[in-house]
């Protein structure tokens, strides 16, 4: 008899849950509600970033050394998705809690269940929904892209491809986060107050603890507000991608742990522990994961191809001591400039923080000295700046600087242009689409598209 239910629950036909899920969450409110706030946002936003990028445009095109501090990712992009992900994080859960939450309000989670489909795939059919959703809810942002290059402005693919796969994996985190609290709550007002808790509760600790070290540098990694931003400079990092795909699917296996009402709670707390077990070691694993791609244009995670070319011949181990506070400044100015670089560069790097607070109003000790252990030699600067750094470690290694590479230079691309025409776009013409598209689904047939429509009964 469970044989025999088994294979009708792998056997049942997975379009019609499909259909039912997309028709359920596009016949709600919530999604098209959503869809014309995020028009104005990310329209303003667009306008004033094209506004700041043509007033420094503007001195820079007298200027060479001016324009290559000129990057469409950072005056462009960054700031125009940066509404796009305030509105994500805030309002976008909310969507995803609609595709769970109205079905256990009005009871009908216990019919849903009681179709031939296992709890994973009912989960995986509502995950793809809020994929859709975004996807939806994302087209104002996308539209920014077009609008940019209209107006003449440059795109580099792999950055920008890198931004907006930055972004789905955000999108997709923060709808498992939605269906979770979904499936724990009584009702969905309970699952918007843990969803805002989590969201909000991250922000709050990712201002807090930012800039400290030890425990507070691990807790201040968990926000959510660390995930978007090696995105947002350029860097896809291997380690960071597997470590949100594994909150994804860990938040996605404890939906389907608790979606069945039937299953004892004592069952339910085993596998969700079984489950965080996965996840923590997802993410230990995660953690010692260095492997990354610097997909900026401007090559800003990395020295210049000569450089890294050499430090890649680098065999011993390189072990930096850092007489530094984790919130000095010129802590925070090596780490960019040096440090991640030397990690991305070097095979075998090891960076030791061994300064504290209590050093930085005593003058007279080793505050402020990084050293550097190469081998059996050592050296030790004051300098945070690579031009100075570099050659120290070719000298540790016995190794002649290379030659200055020729063409790697970073132009920079000035524009001075107008955005006013596009907020036709955002603020008329999107949202008139958006109202005659919701106006529309809401036409059609209540029964489009059921389960039981489509041949499919418990």
């Amino acid at each position: 008899m469970r044989l025999r239910e088994a294979h009708a629950r792998s056997a049942a036909p997975i379009a019609p849950l499909l259909a039912k899920e997309l028709r359920e969450i596009t016949s709600g409110r919530a999604l098209w509600t959503m869809l014309l706030l995020v028009c104005p946002l990310v329209g303003y936003s667009f306008a004033q970033a094209v506004s700041l990028y043509s007033e420094s445009s503007a001195a820079a095109l007298q200027s060479p050394v001016l324009a290559r501090s000129l990057s469409p990712l950072d005056g462009i992009l960054v700031p125009t998705f940066g509404a796009f992900f305030v509105a994500v994080t805030l309002l976008f859960p909310f969507v995803a809690i609609r595709v769970l939450g109205q079905e256990k309000e009005s009871g009908a989670l216990r019919l849903l269940v009681q179709l031939p489909y296992r709890p994973s795939t009912l989960i995986a059919a509502k995950f793809c929904a809020v994929l859709a959703a975004w996807l939806m809810v994302s087209i104002p942002a996308l539209s920014a892209l077009p609008a940019w290059a209209i107006l003449g402005g440059h795109l580099a693919a792999p950055e920008t491809l890198n931004l907006l796969f930055g972004h789905l994996l955000y999108g997709l985190l923060a709808g498992a986060i939605g269906l979770f609290a979904a499936v724990i709550s009584d009702n969905s007002a309970t699952a918007a107050i843990v969803t805002l808790a989590v969201t909000i509760g991250s922000w709050v600790l990712d201002f807090t603890l930012a800039g400290r070290s030890g425990l507070s540098a691990w807790l201040a990694q968990l926000s959510l507000t660390q995930a978007l931003r090696p995105f947002e400079q350029g860097l896809l990092s291997a380690g960071l991608v597997l470590g949100i795909a594994a909150v994804i699917g860990g938040l996605a296996a404890l939906t389907v742990v608790w979606l069945p009402p039937g299953t004892p709670m004592r069952t339910k707390v085993i596998r969700s522990v079984s489950c965080v077990l996965v996840v923590v070691i997802a993410l230990t694993v995660a953690a010692q994961l260095r492997a990354s791609l610097d997909l900026s244009e401007d090559r800003r995670n990395s020295f210049s191809r000569a450089d890294e070319r050499l430090l890649a011949t680098l065999r011993r181990p390189l072990v930096i001591r850092v007489h530094l506070a984790a919130e000095d400044p010129r802590y925070i100015d090596l780490r960019r400039n040096v440090l991640a670089k030397l990690e991305r560069a070097v095979r075998d790097v090891t960076v030791i923080l061994a300064g504290d607070r209590s050093n930085v109003a005593n003058p007279s000790d080793a505050y402020g000295q990084i050293e550097y252990v190469y081998g059996d030699h050592t050296d030790v600067s004051r300098s945070t700046s690579p031009r100075e750094i570099l050659p120290l470690l070719y000298a540790l290694a016995g190794a002649r600087p290379p030659a200055a590479g020729v063409g790697e230079g970073y132009p920079g691309y000035p524009l001075v242009v107008s955005a006013d025409t596009t907020l036709l776009w955002f603020f008329g013409g999107l949202p008139l689409l958006t109202v005659l598209a919701w106006w529309r689904i809401r036409r059609l047939p209540p029964d489009k598209g059921s389960l039981v429509h489509q041949g499919v009964k418990p």
